[in-house]
């Protein structure tokens, strides 16, 4: 089967359809599906030559069956009439012989979405191949023009396009499309063994909000340049700043530690902080699945429940966990509508547009009584305990003197515990929704950091 035999959404949609009915024919009690198609291409540039461009498709089919509390799910990418048989077959056998689980099944139709607001989740414009690579080398010819820049590990440049079906016997069956236009860049400047790299990667669902690709050429190019003759720093406990490109890591750590599926398994170091600080006041931590032209946006979720704007820490409080159906049962609660699922999974909780609000202080304010500090503009591994809320990554960026920027520093390890970290967390003004998960630069206090 060739990439244009790949069924359309609409006609993919009736599929699954078609595909459900047979499973209940079979004998399930019940059944979902979703199947998701996607269109993507790319160029790359190395030193202003084209290094490669790629096109590609995809089509991939999951069909969920119940029979009283079992569930099985299977997945297939072949569309054929014998896959979709086999796949039915195949899924009622699995159902029979799995555990049982009390807290799977599908929404009740009172739950499901009725109206669907346009989010302004597709851009009608697709880029040709030329686009791309005139892109992504007028953003690479911008970095190497820099004063300093020696080299380049390329700048790239892609859009895709994606469409979603599902549908399921309680009889919701929707169609979600969505695009992706995306840029990155990384230069190296020195020479020898003096040598530094930075980066940039920016991404937006309509072309037209794709920032300047000269502007984000030239700023890392100054950013590597700037990493230059990097020092060594002494062990201490002290302020650690965040740049907003790393700080919305923190965010990630944050909404892992409120979902429903580790709440529900006790996997979590804020388990029991539900309606307790877990920030400090004046802090909101806010998501919008609703926000138009979001990288992460959507109007219902994987199982068909409509989606609304959540504040889930409100001047410092928890409010909610990030729930599914099944996460929300356990934990005897609603669904937050938060479901996310691939074809080949069950559905799972997790967030959407994710950002920290911003706070009344610019940059050079919330630095300026930093005797000595490190500003954080790069992160290294992943040493985050979700349990304990353990936290110590490898990190470079520059350091503070008397509250001003000084010099660059590299070889660091920044360590704390997430919990002590959010309750002495101050945001600043500058927030900009650059990402899926955003936050503004923020300051951190009390953290160790291990140099030389």
């Amino acid at each position: 089967m060739t990439n244009t035999d790949f069924p359309t959404a609409k006609k993919s949609l009736e599929q699954i359809s078609n595909l459900i009915q047979s499973s209940l024919n079979a004998g399930a009690d019940s059944a979902d599906a979703i199947v998701g198609g996607s269109t993507s291409i790319s160029a790359s540039s190395r030193l202003e030559k084209l290094e490669d461009f790629e096109r590609s498709e995809d089509w991939e089919l999951g069909l969920r069956v119940f029979i009283g509390t079992r569930q099985a799910i299977v997945s297939s990418s072949d569309p054929s009439e014998n896959a979709m048989s086999e796949l039915v077959e195949r899924a009622i056998n699995m159902a029979r012989a799995v555990p049982k689980d009390p807290y799977v099944g599908l929404a009740d139709t009172c739950q499901l979405t009725e109206i669907a607001p346009d989010l302004g989740e597709c851009d009608p414009c697709e880029p040709s191949i030329d686009d791309l690579i005139d892109l992504a080398q007028k953003t690479e010819s911008a970095a190497l023009s820099i004063s300093g820049v020696t080299n380049s590990e390329g700048a790239a440049a892609s859009w895709g396009k994606s469409w979603v079906a599902l549908a399921a016997s309680n009889g919701f069956a929707r169609i979600r499309n969505a695009s992706r236009h995306s840029l990155s860049v990384s230069v190296i400047a020195g020479k020898g063994t003096e040598m530094e790299r930075d980066y940039d990667m920016v991404s937006a669902v309509w072309k037209e909000d794709m920032p300047d690709p000269h502007k984000i050429g030239l700023l890392t190019g100054e950013r590597a340049v700037k990493r230059l003759g990097p020092k060594k720093i002494k062990s201490a406990q002290t302020s650690v700043v965040y740049d907003p490109r790393v700080a919305n890591t923190l965010l990630h750590h944050f909404s892992g530690a409120i979902n429903g599926a580790s709440v529900s398994r006790g996997t979590t170091f804020l388990k029991d902080s539900l309606g307790k600080a877990v920030f400090a006041k004046g802090i909101d931590i806010i998501d919008d699945p609703l926000r138009k032209r979001g990288l992460r946006s959507k109007a219902f979720d994987a199982e068909g429940l409509p989606t609304k704007k959540h504040k889930l820490i409100d001047d410092g409080l928890l409010t909610t966990w990030i729930l599914s159906l099944a996460s929300g049962r356990q934990l005897q609660f609603n669904s937050t509508g938060h479901a996310g699922r691939s074809p080949s999974s069950p559905p799972a909780p997790g967030a959407s547009n994710l950002f920290m609000s911003p706070g009344s202080l610019s940059c050079s304010e919330l630095i300026s009584d930093i005797k000595d500090g490190i500003y954080v503009t790069e992160l290294i591994g992943m040493g985050v305990n979700n349990i304990t809320g353990d936290y110590s990554r490898g990190a470079s960026g520059f350091w503070i003197e008397n509250g001003e920027i000084s010099y660059p520093v590299n070889e660091v390890t920044i360590a704390g515990n997430l919990k002590e970290m959010f309750l002495n967390l101050t945001p600043a003004s500058d927030l900009n929704f650059r990402y899926g998960f955003n936050a503004p630069t923020v300051r951190v206090e009390g953290m160790t950091i291990a140099g030389k």
